[in-house]
């Protein structure tokens, strides 16, 4: 065999082995990419999780104005509760919906009418959560208010009051959080529906700090909007249009 045909293929079996060496080392590197990236990713859910509250503030500091975030049950009739117990002057209902009547509103807060007719406005631009930062910032700044209690659910707090921090970095935020009974569940983990919620909102509060959000926030421009006065008897009922 001549010497020169060996060589050669000496070299092309080591190039072989270096090719596959390399791959195998692209693959190493990759994989521990993606291992540090999932680790990242868990360890940012289980903080963000611990931020959750379980329980509802029992005392809670005063502000200049409430506002409600609408898409969840119970929000309402809680920020009518701190409006009459004076935790604030007035009240905006973010994200209204404009399908349902004033009267349906009425029969769930029977107490609430007078305020309702004097102290709550109702927002109905808001489409998102980054919307809802939107048309509160706007309704804040008309009436020269510096302080806000934020009534939202639990689980959507931290991104409301991100969202609203950075529309609003001049304001100082009370949260009050609406706690459900899945929330109250030490072990929230177990049921698959609640942990799918807090998974699917982390997600989503990741997203708001990379600033990708939904292409449209508020509607379009032309549309009623009722957030400088007190609604009126007709209006339409503060039930969710924000999709959170």
């Amino acid at each position: 065999m001549p010497r020169g045909d060996g060589a050669a293929r000496a070299r092309t079996a080591g190039t072989g082995t270096g090719g596959r060496r390399w791959l195998r080392r692209a693959a190493f590197a990759v994989g521990g990419v993606v291992c540090v990236a999932a680790f990242a990713f868990l360890a940012g859910f289980a903080l963000f999780t611990a931020r959750i509250a379980s329980r509802e503030p029992v005392v809670l500091k005063p502000a200049d104005g409430i506002v409600v975030l609408t898409g969840g049950a119970s929000r309402v009739s809680d920020g009518i509760q701190l409006l009459a117990g004076g935790h604030g002057r007035r009240m905006l209902i973010s994200g209204v919906n404009r399908t349902t009547s004033a009267e349906e509103l009425r029969r769930t807060l029977p107490n609430g009418d007078t305020l309702l007719d004097c102290c709550v406005d109702l927002g109905r631009k808001a489409l998102n959560t980054w919307g809802n930062a939107i048309e509160v910032a706007e309704w804040t700044r008309s009436r020269d208010f510096r302080s806000l209690v934020v009534v939202t659910s639990s689980w959507h707090m931290p991104r409301a009051l991100f969202e609203l921090g950075r529309m609003m970095p001049e304001v100082e935020l009370i949260s009050f959080p609406v706690v459900t009974d899945r929330m109250q569940d030490a072990q929230w983990w177990s049921e698959p529906h609640t942990a799918k919620l807090l998974m699917k909102e982390y997600v989503k509060y990741l997203m708001a700090h990379a600033k990708i959000r939904p292409l449209q926030a508020v509607a379009p421009t032309g549309e009623p909007d009722e957030t400088q006065k007190p609604p009126p008897a007709t209006a339409n009922a503060p039930q969710a249009a924000a999709t959170h």
